[in-house]
This record gives C-alpha cells, sequence and structure tokens, in this order.
C-alpha cells in the first residue's frame, strides 16, 4: 500500500533574469508520508518557499513531477489545482493576513464560504475552541496578541479539513514564547492526522518535527 501523499521527482524551478537562467530548484526528488510533520530548513534563497508553493499547487515547475495523494498535479488544469487547494491543502504564512473588520470566528469562517460549506460556522468555532481561542471568537485583530492571530489564521486554513498544512515561516513575526506554542500546536494537529510541512529558519523549532529537511541552492543536501 503507497503511503505516500506527497512525491516530487526530479523537481526543477527555472527563473528568468534577463539572460540569466537561475535555479531556484535543480532536481529536488522528496517522499511525505502522510501523518508526518516535516520542516525545511535553509539560507535565505536556498528555494525553500518555492518548493512550498510547488507542492501547495500554487507555483508550477519547469520540470519533473508533483504527485499528491496518487495524482500527478504537473499536469492539471487549473480548475483541478485550485479543487486541490481548497480542499486537500491548508495554508499558513507569516503575515497573519486577517480582515481587521471582522471578529476571529468570521476571519476563520471565510474559505468555508469559498467552499459553500453551510456548517462553516460550527465548524469555525470548534476550530477555535481547538486552538485554544474559545473565549476569543468574538474578538477583532486588533485586540488579539501576534500568537492569537497566528492561531486564528492556523483554524482558517483547517476549515475545510485538509490533509495538509504548509507553513511558511508562520513564527517569523512572534516571539520565542509564542512560538514555541505554535510548534506544539502543530504537534497535536499532526497527531489528530495532520500532515504537516514548515518551513522555518529556527533550528530550534525545526527540532520538534519528525523530519528536517535541509535546502542549500535549490538542492536537499542533507
Amino acid at each position: 500500500m503507497n503511503n505516500k501523499i506527497i512525491e516530487l521527482k526530479e523537481i526543477t524551478k527555472i527563473y528568468k533574469r534577463g539572460i540569466e537562467e537561475i535555479y531556484a530548484l535543480d532536481k529536488v526528488n522528496l517522499d511525505v508520508i502522510k501523518v508526518e510533520f516535516l520542516s525545511i530548513v535553509g539560507p535565505s534563497g536556498s528555494g525553500k518557499t518555492t518548493l512550498l508553493n510547488i507542492i501547495g499547487c500554487v507555483d508550477h515547475t519547469t520540470s519533473g513531477k508533483v504527485i499528491i495523494n496518487g495524482f500527478d498535479v504537473s499536469k492539471a488544469k487549473e480548475n483541478e489545482l485550485t479543487k486541490i487547494r481548497r480542499k486537500t491543502i491548508g495554508f499558513v504564512f507569516q503575515q497573519f493576513y486577517l480582515i481587521p473588520t471582522l471578529t476571529a470566528l468570521e476571519n476563520v469562517e471565510i474559505p468555508g464560504l469559498f467552499a459553500y460549506n453551510r456548517e462553516r460556522t460550527e465548524k469555525a468555532s470548534e476550530l477555535l475552541d481547538l486552538v485554544g481561542l474559545g473565549k476569543r471568537k468574538y474578538h477583532f485583530p486588533s485586540q488579539l496578541s501576534g500568537g492569537e492571530m497566528q492561531r486564528v489564521a492556523i483554524a482558517r486554513a483547517l476549515i475545510n479539513s485538509p490533509q495538509i498544512l504548509l507553513a511558511d515561516e508562520p513564527t517569523g513575526n512572534l516571539d520565542s514564547k509564542s512560538a514555541q506554542e505554535i510548534f506544539s500546536l502543530f504537534s497535536k494537529l499532526n497527531k489528530n492526522g495532520l500532515t504537516i510541512i514548515v518551513v522555518t529558519h529556527n533550528t530550534e523549532l525545526a527540532k520538534m518535527t519528525d523530519k528536517i529537511i535541509l535546502l542549500h541552492d535549490g538542492k536537499i543536501i542533507e
């Protein structure tokens, strides 16, 4: 039985800069097992975010195959990619991207609205309980700390019950205590059956994950 949820085969991503070709990723191979918690680390410009965007069906490869749940998304049409992003993958970013005029509950509901999820309000409430913000549901972003705003963003990423959570420097704007709490929350979600991939510059936090992938100049070196 294939227990791989993500398979990257010879992934190359080239950007053009004038006549120069920049290899953001260079023949990357990676398998991610279902319900694995892994981190991607490396210096600035090593290709971490590019790799995450390709896994998340946000960016396209120059060559190579990206297989998610046995489906080759490298050849998928845009409407198929949209469906995968909506139903299979949740995203968390360094910036929280919360709408300031909406409550925590309303912010969490938004992706459910686009997915026509009729139970989105009840689900959003349950998710805020899960991330420890049950008493802050009706607070606005301006009334929340950075760590609390990131928890709202994580709950929002989970509203459509994705199998995979992708997080790009999710603790970059947080103090060390809040950052530790966010990674502890990721560990809890992972134990509940979620596959999680985190890009981070913090090697101490990366040690909390099952596996560390070290990128350098677009190549996996460890």
